[in-house]
């Protein structure tokens, strides 16, 4: 099989017989009992925005705007994990124990689907972190190697780099964040100039998770890819917020987990690795239970799996699928133009995120005057606002993150919340 699908088995898998299928039959009855295939999402092009609210356990009162840090699951998402558990447990036969085992195929296939690559060259990981452990791990690296990174990477993800560089003796070098997004040539121009002839790997962040900056992912792999270089982009912030195309951003890695915008299971993630770069890349697990296909069969021995998590990650995606992930990006990115607009018009407060729409998505950072920020996130938690709060010097501030659930009223309570404390102090 190809390393990628075309976009016509993409459609294809995400019919809701395709998902169906690749389910399986119990699947596809727990998907109807639940109400998946109840109520549709669309009506024609539209999406039911309202609907989509309502597969939601959220309560009207309650303004979610944390989708870049824990979102909520769907409600036939929860009831998947609950019934799969309670089974394992009152029913832990071998033939459903077998059944279970099998879950992590299905899964596979419909997230190498939502990401347009091949189910071979996809591993189910727990969640972003493992998964760029993975590769931290998994890489020859010694004496006399270079890995560039930026400097605003999730600070796990750079943490680990730099630990195991004292251990096993490469350099790492950083690129560093430039606020406000100086645009996309600058880092690229920025990334090519740090490169040298010692540099065998550029790790960066798709979508920062501080200032919610978006980086020329594509461009960034083309260049690496040219000078011989592995890249490595984290997709926390964008798997499940954007429409990812791993066929056309064509990295050699790609990681991302489930709990945050996808709005999947506790404890399950997503590494994608490149064909090209499988012959280089070691196992960081050696145990039972791998995969049985493709690259997990020998690099996802990880013993018992939280398996009902994971077939409730595929049911996730289908659901995904359902609304169409250019339609979830296109919401959340309307709901966060809302945002940057109106806390631009309140004095006082500055934006760390750009306000150039092609530099960003839908995290939005942003200081509330001088307003101190946790005293912020402690008020708008007691008004059903649920955010972010950023203390200290680097950016520090409120970051609001809202996601395809949220509604442009639950945005104009937050930034109408601000502009309050702004005005009156706390």
């Amino acid at each position: 099989m190809s390393a990628s699908l075309d976009r016509r088995d993409f459609a294809r898998l995400f019919t809701l017989g395709g998902a169906a299928a690749l389910l399986g039959h119990p699947g596809a009855r727990h998907l109807a009992a639940a109400g998946t295939l109840r109520r549709p999402l669309r009506h024609g092009h539209t999406v039911d925005w309202d609907a989509v609210r309502s597969r939601f356990l959220l309560p009207p009162e309650l303004s979610v705007l944390n989708a870049a840090n824990l979102c909520p699951s769907p409600r036939d998402v929860l009831l998947s994990v609950s019934e799969d558990t309670e089974r394992l447990d009152r029913d832990p036969v071998p033939t459903f124990r077998d059944e279970m085992h099998g879950v992590k195929e299905d899964t596979r296939a419909l997230v190498a689907g939502h990401l347009k690559v091949a189910p071979e060259n996809v591993l189910i990981t727990r969640n972003t972190s493992e998964a760029n452990n993975w590769v931290s791990g998994g890489l020859d690296l010694g004496a006399g190697d270079e890995v560039l990174i930026f400097s605003d990477n999730h600070p796990s993800n750079n943490q680990a780099w730099k630990a195991k560089g004292e251990r096993f003796g490469y350099t790492v070098r950083e690129v560093p964040q430039v606020n406000p997004h100086p645009g996309m040539e600058y880092y690229v121009d920025a990334f090519r100039r740090a490169l040298t002839p010692r540099t065998r790997v550029l790790a960066f962040t798709h979508l920062t998770n501080t200032a919610g900056d978006l980086f020329p992912a594509a461009e960034l792999c083309r260049m690496a890819r040219d000078a011989g270089v592995v890249t490595l982009v984290d997709g926390a912030q964008s798997f499940g917020l954007m429409d990812v195309d791993l066929s056309e951003m064509d990295p050699d890695f790609y990681s991302g987990s489930a709990h945050k915008w996808p709005c999947g299971p506790k404890e399950t993630g997503v590494l994608y690795v490149n064909p090209r770069v499988q012959d280089r890349f070691w196992p960081s697990l050696y145990s039972a239970y791998t995969g049985r296909s493709g690259l997990a069969r020998t690099h996802e021995g990880m013993g018992q799996r939280d398996e009902p998590a994971i077939r409730a990650f595929g049911r996730e995606i289908v659901f995904l699928g359902s609304i169409g992930q250019g339609a979830i990006e296109a919401r959340s990115r309307e709901l966060a133009d809302a945002a940057v607009e109106g806390l631009g018009q309140i004095p006082g407060v500055h934006l760390w995120t750009s306000t150039d729409p092609a530099l960003r998505v839908a995290v939005v950072s942003f200081r509330p005057a001088e307003l101190d920020p946790r005293r912020v996130l402690e008020a708008l938690e007691a008004e059903g606002i649920v955010a972010t709060a950023r203390p200290g010097d680097d950016r520090g501030g409120i970051r609001f993150s809202p996601h395809f659930y949220n509604s442009f009223h639950d945005v104009e309570r937050a930034v109408e919340a601000i502009g309050r404390y702004v005005r009156q102090g706390l």
